[in-house]
């Protein structure tokens, strides 16, 4: 009877923390800002229940943060947070893609062409969204195909951090294509066996986000 009853509650748990990820990526609600409860479970047509365990699973990705005494805010990172973070990704993610050249099967290399072309069509039709959640797959197999938890584990910790800096200049149709011919050259370096070209080109995309970022933030300042 209790696992009848936590199921659903889980579930909607997940589908709430989902809403609420878009709407914080979307800046309707915005870093910093504290999330209350109750207006929360009053807008999402639910009890407080499941809100909290919401915010629990957004905590977990680094989304949000708990003040003690005061409540769950917003994460809220400073640029230079985000500079060095991209700087340690990018070693990160050329370590995989080196060692991901080791470990390439037959079935890999389709599921990362089918990534690279659904990305490629997201592009064409202006689709942030889709093209946002696919290239964290695309990174996320790389990452496994290195075969080290702790590194993979890492990464993640890195990325969810980057979240609310990053998800905004996916959205810039110029950005997306520049990011996918990133992500085939990494696909071909990975495919030739060059341990050295796959780190290089792997590292060297990271940075290029950055800058990517850096010039969609200096823009919205503009």
């Amino acid at each position: 009877m209790t696992g009848a009853v936590k199921q659903p509650l889980q579930g909607l748990a997940l589908s709430i923390s989902e809403q609420l990820k878009q709407l914080i990526y979307s800046g309707e609600i915005l870093p910093g800002e504290r999330l209350n409860e109750a207006a929360l479970a009053l807008r999402m047509g639910t009890s407080r229940g499941p809100i909290r365990e919401a915010i629990r699973i957004l905590a977990g990705f680094g989304i949000v943060t708990a003040v003690p005494n005061k409540g769950v805010f917003v994460r809220k990172i400073s640029v230079r947070e985000m500079l060095e973070i991209y700087e340690l990704r990018a070693l990160v993610f050329g370590f995989a893609a080196q060692r991901a050249t080791e470990r390439l099967t037959a079935g890999n290399r389709l599921e990362l062409e089918r990534l690279l072309k659904a990305m490629d069509t997201s592009c064409e039709t202006g689709d942030g969204n889709g093209y946002y959640s696919l290239n964290l797959e695309f990174h996320a197999l790389i990452l496994t195909l290195s075969n080290n938890k702790r590194a993979h584990q890492a990464y993640l910790d890195y990325v969810n951090e980057l979240h609310l800096f990053r998800r905004k200049y996916f959205d810039s149709p110029g950005n997306m294509r520049k990011s996918n011919v990133e992500h085939w050259q990494i696909y071909e370096a990975i495919c030739s066996g060059s341990e050295a070209r796959a780190k290089t080109t792997a590292e060297r995309h990271v940075l290029s986000g950055r800058q990517r970022l850096l010039s969609t933030l200096d823009q919205s300042a503009e």
